[in-house]
């Protein structure tokens, strides 16, 4: 049987990924003024139960997708690896056969991203990337909802990404094609995008363009995106904030960008770091609409994952 997991944005079809945001877009608009613990009508997930499993530590992804549950009308469990088993030597294919007999779906938030693709092919329910190494594709959709939320039509916008090549620059790769929107990335050659993400995206007719400077790539942009230039596991903090320096998004380097052009970043942030905080706090960033949509894009992702 083939179970519809969401692992990354390559291996969904762009009608499927187009219905998702649609239907972010419908469930956000029809709870508008509730309170936060009401269950959507239907309780389109009542009995069913997520798990979520943790192996980075999580502010928005792990209360996102609780509370995602919680609005569709199910439940979910939540562990660190270092609770389990999985975390004493039990392998992952034991691990994920086991879990599929208790639970509907998982979402793993993982160092490595082999591991999840393991866990899903040994599991026999859906499951969901909540984060790797390789790519963040829950929280390209939520961006993508809060762009279109805000009145861009991604089919031919211009998208700009300044800073490290990461897996969440690589899940805009991945998007790029499959909505119609171009992609500008300007970093240094040693934080690069991975090379095979640019030539199956090249194979998608989709439109990358590589730059070395963040002034380069922000030319005329309707959005202009930046992260942490220091993340969780990397061990080398002093050189890479010195390389990653020029790539700093500012109140300079977004006058550059189109007018009226939106900033985005999926937090944590560091002010002073990778972007001013007159950037970050100013009136054309959309940071917090972005962080609230984890929300509802997660929701979309769960029923569409377990076809409901």
């Amino acid at each position: 049987m083939t179970y519809r997991h969401f692992i990354d944005l390559w291996h969904v079809e762009s009608a499927e990924l187009r219905a998702i945001l649609d239907e972010a877009h419908r469930m956000k608009k029809a709870r508008a003024g509730w309170p936060k613990g009401r269950v959507d009508a239907g309780a389109p997930l009542e009995g069913h139960t997520l798990a979520m499993i943790f192996e980075k530590s999580s502010t928005r992804t792990r209360f996102s997708f609780d509370m995602a549950m919680r609005q569709l009308g199910g439940s979910s469990i939540t562990a660190t690896s270092s609770d389990m088993q999985l975390g004493r030597g039990e392998t992952i294919d034991d691990t994920a056969k086991v879990l599929s007999r208790y639970v509907d779906a998982v979402m793993i938030r993982a160092n490595d991203h082999s591991d999840v693709e393991a866990f899903a092919e040994a599991a026999s329910v859906p499951v969901i990337n909540g984060l790797t190494d390789r790519s963040h594709p829950c929280q390209i959709m939520a961006d993508l909802l809060t762009l279109e939320e805000h009145g861009l039509d991604l089919k031919g916008a211009r998208i700009a990404w300044v800073g490290d090549g990461n897996n969440v620059c690589a899940s805009f790769i991945h998007a790029a094609p499959k909505f119609g929107f171009s992609l500008a990335v300007g970093t240094p050659k040693r934080f690069a995008p991975d090379e095979e993400d640019l030539e199956i995206a090249a194979e998608l007719q989709g439109r990358i363009d590589l730059f070395e400077t963040a002034e380069e790539a922000v030319a005329g942009a309707d959005v202009v995106i930046a992260d942490t230039f220091v993340s969780m596991g990397d061990t080398d903090a002093e050189r890479r904030l010195e390389i990653l320096e020029p790539y700093a998004v500012t109140a300079e380097l977004m006058e550059l960008a189109g007018k009226g052009a939106k900033f985005l970043h999926c937090l944590p942030a560091h002010r002073g770091e990778e972007v001013d905080e007159e950037v970050i706090d100013g009136p054309n960033s959309l940071i917090f609409d972005e962080a609230e949509n984890r929300l509802h894009a997660q929701k979309a992702i769960l029923r569409w994952c377990l076809d409901k």
